[in-house]
């Protein structure tokens, strides 16, 4: 049983990771689009084209890091190794060159690429290690929802600093005369500031995970060799396990769902509805933090009465039913504003039940494998949710911006055309549920249920304990 201390420091991990993906999820967007100044459709093709990387970068990295030997162990020294230069691109992710257009679009596209490198090389370990951790199921899942909590309470973080941003500028007048209206009219340089307080507060909480953590599960490959598996083999066994394309399409669906509700927050206020003392655009993200974080809660307890999959299914079937009424709410009043409120709150609780879940489900894909083929891919298996997570957030981004693009939208006019504002409604509400039905798709079809899973472990323990 591995100490309270060991999996609050597991949760630190992702309270940084979560802290710069909020703001890339919520933010990205409109910082793109209205402060960098690239065309919605340059935006939109950035996000797209840079997730064929993705595709080749986290395997990778998910192979390097299971072949990693060290005294610390295998996966966790990577959170010593980049705490701080996964700060730094975070920050030039955020800055804006004074230079021409067709230099601002060249440096966006390799600032980009170098912050998600960073965040593979980071994630894909740190993700590997709930497989490490423990080599209990139910334990991971308790690892997994301590993980989930501390990036909510991350996000909430970086969401506050956000509001507090926000609330500091709006009815300033920026560096062109503009009054500021919300984030998007903020400087540049207010932008790349404040990131730099997120990028410090995630270089010390990368150090602090890697302090209090420890790799508990030994795993020990074999060369080449010596009949241990290549990187050939790895790949082989990944592909043809069912269980994991259906995770990697939930994964998609769960992540598609929150980015583009996020990404879309912020366009709704500006151009739904206004100002609003009462509530912006930060307070509002804020409440969902709240609510993710107290859905998480609800996760363990409900996943050993009626099953991982089974409790992530129905909190998914939530998250399609109150996302969608976003769509009814009736703009300008203040019952309005309420019911939004309402609404995001359960939303939010709906997926706060479900996300830690997934990597537990992940972790039980692994030992799967590893009973099946005979060779532990732990890192491989979780490069997958990285890439389901850069996926989901990229494919979000740009379908927030390439919609926007197609429906007329920009920036420099004081009032949206109606099928632009429908189609910024229509990313509060509907296109998320839609997301979020993919991932139930998927899972309708997965394998692996608490039964099997006991099955499984025990097959391990046994395999385990021989060697």
């Amino acid at each position: 049983m591995a100490k309270l201390s060991e999996k609050i420091g597991y949760g630190l991990g992702d309270m940084s990771s979560s802290m710069f993906w909020k703001i890339f999820s919520y933010y990205l967007p409109i910082f793109y689009s209205d402060v960098f100044g690239l065309k919605p459709v340059h935006a939109a093709t950035l996000l797209g084209i840079t997730r064929l990387y993705d595709a080749v970068s986290d395997p990778v990295m998910g192979i390097i890091a299971d072949r990693t030997q060290t005294r610390w162990g295998k996966y966790r020294p990577y959170l010593l190794w980049l705490a701080i230069p996964f700060a730094l691109i975070g920050i030039m992710a955020f800055y804006v060159p004074d230079a021409s257009y067709g230099v601002k679009h060249l440096y966006a596209y390799v600032a980009y690429i170098l912050m998600m490198t960073a965040y593979t090389a980071v994630n894909v370990p740190y993700g590997a290690m709930l497989g490490v951790v423990t080599a209990d199921s139910k334990e991971k899942s308790v690892f997994s929802s301590f993980r989930m909590f501390f990036a909510y309470i991350g996000s909430f973080i970086a969401m506050g600093i956000f509001w507090l941003f926000e609330k500091s500028i709006i009815g300033s007048t920026n560096s062109a005369g503009k009054v500021i209206k919300g984030v998007g009219d903020a400087d540049p340089m207010q932008w790349t500031s404040i990131v730099a307080v997120v990028a410090v507060i995630c270089a010390i909480l990368f150090v602090l995970c890697f302090l209090m953590t420890k790799e508990h599960v030994k795993i020990e490959r074999k060369p080449q060799e010596d009949g241990g598996s290549s990187i050939k083999d790895d790949l082989k066994a990944l592909v043809t396990n069912g269980p994991w394309w259906l995770m990697l399409g939930a994964a998609i669906g769960q992540l598609l769902c929150g980015s583009i509700r996020g990404g879309a927050a912020a366009y709704y206020f500006a151009n739904i509805l206004g100002a609003n003392i009462f509530l912006t655009c930060a307070v509002y993200l804020t409440i969902g933090e709240i609510g993710q974080m107290a859905g998480v809660a609800f996760a363990v307890p409900l996943s050993e009465k009626i099953g991982k999959r089974n409790t992530f299914m129905a909190a998914m079937a939530a998250v399609v039913l109150f996302s969608s009424a976003i769509w009814f709410i009736p703009t300008g009043t203040a019952a309005g504003i309420w019911w939004l409120i309402i609404l995001q709150v359960l939303v939010s609780l709906a997926i706060g039940v479900a996300a830690p879940l997934t990597w537990s489900m992940f972790a039980d894909v692994a030992d799967y494998s590893e009973l099946k083929n005979g060779s532990n891919s732990t890192g491989l298996i979780f490069s997958s949710s990285s890439m389901a997570q850069k996926f989901g957030g990229a494919i979000g981004g740009f379908l927030l911006l390439a919609l926007l693009g197609a429906f007329g939208y920009n920036k420099d006019l004081a009032l949206q055309a109606p099928r632009t504002l429908d189609a910024i409604k229509a990313m509060m509400s509907f296109v998320p549920a839609i997301g979020a039905a993919l991932s139930i798709l998927a899972l309708s079809f997965y394998p692996l249920t608490t039964s099997k899973m006991n099955e499984v472990q025990a097959e391990l323990k046994k395999k385990r304990g021989e060697a």
